[in-house]
C-alpha cells in the first residue's frame, strides 16, 4: 500500500526532527537549524519520497536523498536572502537579518556540505547518478538565479526567456528531486524522463500561479497583494504586460514602482489597471492551466499501474491549491 502525502510528510518531518549539529562554533551550526525548523511545505522531499514509494522503493533508504535535497533548497534560501536583502522569511527574521550576511553566507555552505553528506549516504551502487543528477539541479538553480537577476536590468525580456528561467530556478528543484526519487526506485529510462517531464511542468504552473497570486490573490488567505509590483520584479504578468502595451504603457509598466509621489496602493492600483487593460490575468490562467493539465497527463503514460500514481496527483493539486 503507497503512503499517502500526509503520511510522507510527517516520516520526513520525523527524520528532520532527528537533524543534529555540532554545538560549536554555534555561529555556524545554530543557523542551520533555525532555518531547518523554521516550517516550509517541504515540498521537494515529499515528491521525492513519492516518487520512491510509487515505483515501489524504500522510502527509509531514500531518507538521506530527501534530506539533502531540503537541506540544498532551504541553502538557497540563505543566499537568496542576502541577494534580495530580505529581513523575513516564513513569518520570522531570516539568518541574513538575524546574524548578518557573514554568517549566512558561512551558515549556507556548510547546509550545503552538510547536503552532501547525506546524499552520499544514498545506496552505493545508485550514488554515482544520483550525485550526478543532484548536481545537475544545483547548477540549473543557480543559473536560474542569475538569468532572474539579469533580467532586472533588461529593458525588453521574452516570454519564452521567462518561461525557461522559472524552469530552472523554480522546476528545477521539485523534477531534480523527482528524477533522483525514480532513480533511487529502479524506474525504467522511460519512465525516468516522464516522471522529470511532470515535475517540470508542475513546477511551472506552481509558479505561473504564483505570480499571479502576487497581484491578483486574496489577502485573508496569507498572501500580500502587490509585493512583486512594488519591487518592479519581472513577473510572467508584467513580461506579458511589456510585450503587449503601446510605448506608453511599457514607460508606465516600468516606472511607476519608482514614482515617490504615488502611495504603495497608488503604485499597486495603477499597474494593475494595465494589466486589466492589457489581459494578462488571462493569459497566465491559461498557462497554469495548460502547465497543470500537462502535469497530470503524463501520470497516466507511467509504466506503473495507475493507482500507484494516485497520491502523485494528489500532490500535483494540493501544491496548486485544488480540490480535483
Amino acid at each position: 500500500m503507497a503512503h499517502t502525502n500526509d503520511e510522507i510528510l510527517q516520516v520526513f518531518e520525523s527524520a528532520l526532527s532527528r537533524l543534529q549539529t555540532p554545538e560549536e562554533p554555534e555561529l555556524l551550526y545554530a543557523p542551520i537549524i533555525y532555518s531547518m525548523s523554521g516550517g516550509g511545505k517541504r515540498l521537494r522531499p515529499v515528491l521525492l519520497l513519492l516518487t520512491v514509494d510509487a515505483f515501489g522503493g524504500s522510502v527509509d533508504r531514500a531518507m538521506p536523498a530527501a534530506m539533502a535535497v531540503e537541506l540544498f533548497h532551504n541553502f538557497t534560501l540563505l543566499h537568496d536572502d542576502i541577494m534580495d536583502n530580505a529581513a523575513m522569511r516564513r513569518g520570522k527574521p531570516s539568518v541574513y537579518a538575524k546574524w548578518g550576511g557573514n554568517v549566512a553566507i558561512l551558515s549556507g555552505d556548510a547546509m550545503l556540505i552538510t547536503a552532501y553528506k547525506y546524499l552520499a549516504d544514498a545506496d552505493a551502487d545508485k550514488l554515482p547518478r544520483v550525485m550526478q543528477l543532484f548536481n545537475n539541479m544545483a547548477l540549473e538553480v543557480c543559473e536560474g538565479q542569475q538569468y532572474d537577476m539579469d533580467f532586472e536590468q533588461k529593458e525588453e525580456v521574452s516570454v519564452e526567456d521567462y518561461i525557461q528561467m522559472i524552469e530552472r530556478k523554480t522546476s528545477a528543484l521539485l523534477s531534480g528531486s523527482a528524477l533522483i526519487g525514480a532513480t533511487l526506485a529502479g524506474a525504467s529510462e522511460d519512465d525516468n524522463r516522464k516522471i522529470y517531464r511532470f515535475a517540470t511542468e508542475l513546477g511551472l504552473a506552481f509558479q505561473l500561479q504564483d505570480d499571479m497570486l502576487d497581484s491578483y490573490g486574496d489577502e485573508a488567505l496569507g498572501k500580500k497583494i502587490g509585493g512583486d509590483i512594488l519591487e518592479g520584479k519581472q513577473t510572467y504578468l508584467m513580461v506579458q504586460a511589456l510585450n503587449r502595451a503601446n510605448a506608453e504603457e511599457r514607460e508606465a509598466l516600468r516606472t511607476t514602482h519608482l514614482r515617490k509621489e504615488l502611495t504603495d496602493a497608488e503604485k499597486i492600483a495603477t499597474v494593475k489597471a494595465l494589466y486589466d487593460k492589457l489581459d494578462v490575468k488571462h493569459a497566465a490562467e491559461q498557462q497554469i492551466e495548460l502547465r497543470f493539465e500537462r502535469a497530470l497527463s503524463v501520470l497516466d503514460t507511467l509504466s506503473i499501474a495507475g493507482e500507484r500514481t494516485l497520491h502523485l496527483a494528489e500532490f500535483a493539486r494540493n501544491l496548486m491549491g485544488r480540490k480535483r
